[in-house]
């Protein structure tokens, strides 16, 4: 964490929880939020999209508030909730930035999408076999690779185009599709999630085999690289370290007589670390308490200590930013006497406590 300067970013939609994960120079600090089963997460520059239950939050780094929001000089980075989209219930996994645009993997309809402030979601892609854009969950599409901006890779758990039959194929039935042909690239893999692009090379996660994985696309054929004691979901890059989710196996007719249980006695939840030039797990951050089961995995390049605000947090509502300049209002809505471009903190002591109530909590019951 000291070399890597920046900040992980895991969702578990079991605990209810975005988890920031960052050192402070000391040790290792953690700040979680709660929403509402948090999904996929992607971090473009200083902006963060979340995807939650029936919403889709944007967030961006007020970064001249950071300094002044709580203890002087603890945060160099505060992401604020910027815009939510009412989306509906629609299971979405992976997204990515493109551009103005933001794309995600909907699993309920089994297609790719859109985000717009017109609609639930606009269709933009599905796979040959499903035949209709149904609630139905059909094939459980789930990961999504961005090359050169552009969507270029998804993942699903079977080659199927019947509500929940994916299901019957678990083991063996996954699936690698290029989007721009629609044509399989890999098949016989074991629910497979996380397609990721990466230094001119495709990377995924075999996650029933508990496997990171590259594709060799003229063969289409993949190898594993490293194989980690748990469920894995989530994968992002840090030069060459994978940072790869790792979870524990819900006691569940659909997780039961996967192969990780065959290879390790004791599953774990946490975060990864795998040098990918020689293949091997070199750290675990493990929730030993509070999470089971994550879903994704980001990195924050270049921030050391951040916060994150949801709307539970009385803060958020007093933080004015504006391109060249933020204001931190008073409780009784006057504006603190701060130059242009230099905040200044007013946030009432009864903020103060709470946080640091949440943050002392974490530390007791927190990761490891």
């Amino acid at each position: 964490m000291a070399t890597a300067g920046g900040t992980i970013a895991v969702s578990t939609y079991q605990a209810g929880k975005l988890v920031l994960i960052s050192w402070d120079g000391r040790r290792v600090a953690v700040t979680m939020r709660h929403f509402p089963r948090p999904m996929g997460v992607t971090v473009e520059g200083q902006r963060i999209a979340l995807a939650t239950r029936d919403e889709l939050w944007l967030f961006n780094n007020a970064a001249l508030l950071a300094p002044e929001y709580l203890d002087h000089g603890r945060y160099d980075a505060l992401f604020l909730p910027r815009c939510t989209y009412l989306t509906g219930p629609l299971n979405l996994h992976d997204m990515a930035f493109a551009g103005n645009e933001l794309w995600v993997v909907n699993t309920r309809f089994s297609c790719l999408a859109t985000i717009s402030s017109e609609y639930s979601f606009v269709p933009r892609w599905h796979p040959r076999f499903i035949t209709e854009l149904a609630p139905e969950d059909r094939c459980h599409l789930n990961g999504l690779a961005m090359v050169d901006g552009k969507p270029k890779f998804v993942t699903c758990l079977a080659e199927t185009n019947r509500a929940g039959t994916w299901r019957q194929h678990k083991t063996d039935g996954g699936m690698l599709i290029d989007v721009e042909s629609g044509e399989p690239v890999v098949r016989g893999l074991c629910m497979p999630h996380s397609p990721r692009w990466h230094r001119g090379r495709l990377w995924l996660l075999n996650s029933g085999a508990g496997q990171l994985c590259t594709v060799d696309l003229a063969r289409a054929t993949y190898e594993e690289v490293c194989t980690v004691p748990g469920y894995v979901r989530g994968l992002c890059f840090v030069g060459k370290h994978a940072l790869v989710g790792l979870s524990k196996i819900r006691e569940s007719h659909l997780f039961e007589g996967l192969p990780i249980q065959k290879k390790f006695d004791r599953l774990l939840c946490g975060v990864a670390v795998i040098d990918v030039e020689r293949g091997t797990l070199v750290g675990v951050f493990e929730f030993t308490a509070g999470a089971e089961e994550l879903y994704d995995v980001q990195f924050l390049p270049a921030i050391h200590r951040p916060s994150i605000l949801n709307t539970d947090k009385e803060a958020v509502r007093r933080a004015i930013t504006a391109p060249e300049f933020a204001y931190w209002l008073a409780p009784e809505a006057e504006p603190a006497p701060a130059g242009k471009g230099v905040p200044r903190s007013v946030a009432d002591s009864q903020s103060n406590l709470s946080e640091d109530r949440e943050h002392g909590a974490l530390q007791k019951e927190g990761p490891r």
